[in-house]
């Protein structure tokens, strides 16, 4: 069930399995304790909460035995999950800069980190952060107190897109070397366009970790993850590293065949990321209520399926 924090709908963290993470959370765990998802059933004890019988079983039972029997549930203890954030801040991920009417990719993964840290807040999840955005490891270890602030001011800054283009890998390998600080379970949410695929293995590595590995993929929905009707039209070509423009004509036959070639690289990307047991979130826009949705829907799907339980 989704909430509103600070003006975002949030979404819930809903796990793959029961996480062994921190008590105090809202994510149901697999240790018995005071929590919100029931487990099973046991016989009374002396000194069990009066509030944990389950009446109507105690009911049953008597009935059956002919005595008095009292029944209590169990249940599993909320955890506090960890969530990370991962940024992609290549030179790519800055386009496209208005007035264009494109996608702005900038503010789409900063709305879509803000989206993920409001509802880590909620969650009452340690949050942390990792982006290569000047070249070198930017890191926020995990913590609850003013990690949204923070991720807001580093998305919303003069951060630079300066990432190198295996930022990706480099950012496994970081978050593989801090494995003490993030347990079986820790949500990692990846965003980067992924328009330069990780190869497998770096994320069975991460899978091979316990995360719950989240690819957050950001596309522009015109030239990314389609190609408009651009025959005979001379069109800007940009090169992000230099900012270089270049007028490129094609034939309508070259932008189809490009069309065919991004929305199939698209679909074959869900389909490597199905295949590895990851459910990616797809956004096109840079409006947070879509983004918001987009979320919610994700953590709904994940419900629906009986993840978590």
């Amino acid at each position: 069930m989704s909430s509103v924090a600070g003006g975002r709908r949030t979404f819930p963290l809903v796990p793959r399995r029961r996480p062994h993470g921190l008590p105090l959370g809202e994510v149901p765990g697999r240790r018995r304790g005071h929590g919100s998802d029931i487990i099973g059933h046991r016989l009374y004890q002396v000194g069990d909460p009066v509030t944990k019988i389950d009446w109507l079983a105690s009911a049953r039972l008597a009935t059956a035995s002919g005595s008095d029997v009292f029944i209590v549930r169990e249940q599993a203890v909320d955890e506090a999950p960890r969530v990370v954030i991962v940024v992609d801040r290549r030179p790519e991920m800055s386009l496209y800069a208005p007035p264009l009417p494109w996608l702005q990719k900038r503010v789409a993964m900063r709305e879509a980190a803000d989206a993920i840290a409001a509802s880590a807040a909620v969650a009452r999840a340690d949050t942390a952060a990792l982006d290569f955005g000047d070249g070198e490891a930017w890191w926020m270890p995990p913590g609850r107190r003013d990690r949204r602030l923070l991720i807001a001011e580093r998305e919303g800054g003069d951060t630079p897109f300066a990432a190198p283009p295996d930022v990706l890998p480099r950012s496994f390998a970081f978050l593989a070397a801090h494995r003490r600080e993030l347990p079986t379970g820790s949500f990692v949410f990846v965003l980067s366009d992924f328009l330069c695929p990780l190869e497998p293995e770096t994320w069975l590595r991460g899978v091979g970790s316990g995360w719950d590995l989240v690819p957050v993929v950001i596309q522009d929905p015109t030239w990314e993850q389609s190609f408009p009707a651009v025959g005979g039209i001379a069109v800007p070509i940009v090169e992000p590293r230099t900012g270089a423009v270049a007028l490129v004509r094609m034939s309508r036959r070259q932008a189809a065949k490009r069309r065919e070639a991004n929305e199939r690289r698209l679909a074959d990307l869900l389909v490597d990321f199905a295949a590895l047991g990851l459910q990616a979130v797809v956004l096109g826009t840079s409006e947070p209520d879509a983004i918001d949705a987009a979320f919610i829907a994700w953590a709904d799907q994940r419900t629906s399926i009986g993840w978590g339980r």
